[in-house]
């Protein structure tokens, strides 16, 4: 995919030297919704590092080959019809093998001032449950520790805590890998909100096209994608406890969560020309797509089973890609929007500010969001605050786990206006006409 960014004029390449202690972190900031980077040449590294890669939805239409208006359909195709991967042998990610002070052999990010250490960002931790034997994937931060440990954060409700604590229950450590690197339809399915053991893996076939091509891990038997620039394999001690300091968070603030649990590693596998993959934490753009895109997915799965009539499910970059989600409905029946409400509510807690609108709004266009709760919506009818809903622990107001949300229906009653709803416009052969006229005159400017 750096490739055809490369082709379309979104990569750029930095040859001069980058400190990864706050000055890479910086790069990517400054460049963080314009192009994808690669830092060539790192301090103290002989790996080059990249980033922002997947930082807008045009970008993820690339890397998932469709259009940017198929995206959330392709979303849930996957998860509905999932394929199981195909194990290899002889896999890239396995060329170069390192079984002692692993960690200590990457260009580790120190990102934002307050935090207190150098955070891996862009791990896809891979895992099996110990009940079950059912497969993860997902993300968590790691922030390092020594050459060997780490501290992983890792929210509460995730399949990943609920295994980790699993295994402690059994009196062991949970064996998983992290993954750096992989292809981005994989990254994308690992975002994705699924059940307790649904495998992200196979929706990541669903959205290559083609079964994912798997390999063993070499201390156990995870298995990883074959083709990631480096697998990190180690074990994740839940009854070790580590206090973890101020950390960024989506909303581009810190949160001081308290204790995350130790992790620690013991083997590094990786590519003969890997490269380390960096995600800009925080409000910054690549953070907030691949959470927001999968998201908006996930809910409108779950809206699509009481609603038939829902259209396109958007969570955008006003709330940091967790927090604001706009549903779209197709001729909305009374009760319809609030109940959309409750459902995106009761779906995710992170989620706290949505808004219904009609079919002819473009729910990812923030401009005609506000326009229709600007000219479709009376405040005193149209606006729901419910108080003390669950929140998420990133959320920055809850209070003891809760927090007030809220709700607009923007869609339209043509019972408000004896005008109408219908836009102002020209009619559609003048539009025609000029169209041409436009066309002529800007091929004679050529």
């Amino acid at each position: 995919m750096l490739r055809q960014l490369e082709a379309q004029g979104e990569l750029l390449v930095v040859g001069e030297e980058v400190d990864p202690h706050f000055d890479l972190s910086a790069l990517l900031s400054l460049t963080h919704d314009t192009k994808a980077v690669i830092a060539g040449k790192l301090k103290g590294s002989d790996l080059s590092a990249f980033g922002n890669l997947l930082s807008d939805r045009k970008r993820i239409a690339l890397a998932l080959g469709v259009e940017t208006d198929q995206i959330q359909e392709t979303l849930l195709a996957s998860v509905k019809k999932p394929v199981a991967p195909v194990i290899v042998e002889n896999a890239p990610v396995q060329q170069v093998d390192f079984d002692y002070g692993v960690l200590a052999r990457l260009p580790v990010p120190t990102f934002f001032a307050k935090e207190t250490g150098p955070y891996i960002s862009a791990g896809m931790m891979v895992a099996v449950d110990p009940e079950t034997g059912l497969g993860n994937a997902s993300y968590a931060r790691l922030k390092i520790l020594s050459p060997t440990e780490a501290l992983i954060g890792i929210a509460p409700n995730h399949h990943l805590a609920i295994m980790t604590r699993k295994a402690a229950a059994m009196g062991k450590p949970l064996p998983f890998a992290v993954v750096l690197g992989a292809h981005p339809a994989i990254q994308l399915a690992a975002c994705l909100y699924l059940g307790l053991g649904d495998d992200e893996l196979h929706c990541a076939g669903a959205l290559l096209g083609a079964p994912v091509r798997v390999t063993k891990c070499l201390t156990n038997d995870i298995l990883v994608p074959a083709d990631a620039e480096i697998v990190l394999e180690g074990f994740i001690h839940a009854d070790k406890p580590i206090e973890e300091g101020y950390v960024s968070e989506y909303h581009g603030m810190y949160e001081d969560y308290g204790v995350g649990v130790l992790a620690t590693f013991h083997r590094m596998t990786r590519r003969e020309d890997a490269m380390f993959q960096v995600i800009e934490p925080g409000y910054h753009a690549e953070h907030i797509n691949l959470g927001a895109i999968p998201i908006a997915a996930s809910l409108k799965a779950q809206l699509s089973r009481s609603i038939h009539n829902v259209g396109e499910v958007a969570v955008t970059a006003s709330g940091s890609g967790r927090n604001n989600v706009v549903v779209q409905i197709h001729n909305p029946r009374p009760g319809q929007a609030r109940r959309a409400m409750a459902i995106c509510w009761g779906a995710v807690s992170i989620i706290k500010n949505i808004t219904i609108v009609d079919s002819d709004v473009d729910p990812w266009d923030t401009e005609a969001v506000e326009l229709a709760k600007s000219t479709r919506m009376r405040a005193e009818r149209d606006v729901l605050i419910v108080t003390d809903l669950p929140a998420d622990r990133s959320e920055p107001q809850e209070s003891g786990g809760m927090v007030a949300k809220i709700g607009y229906d923007a869609t339209i009653r043509q019972s408000d206006r004896k005008e109408g709803f219908d836009k102002a416009l020209p009619p559609e052969a003048s539009y025609d006409r000029m169209r041409a006229v436009l066309a002529r005159a800007q091929a004679k400017g050529r």
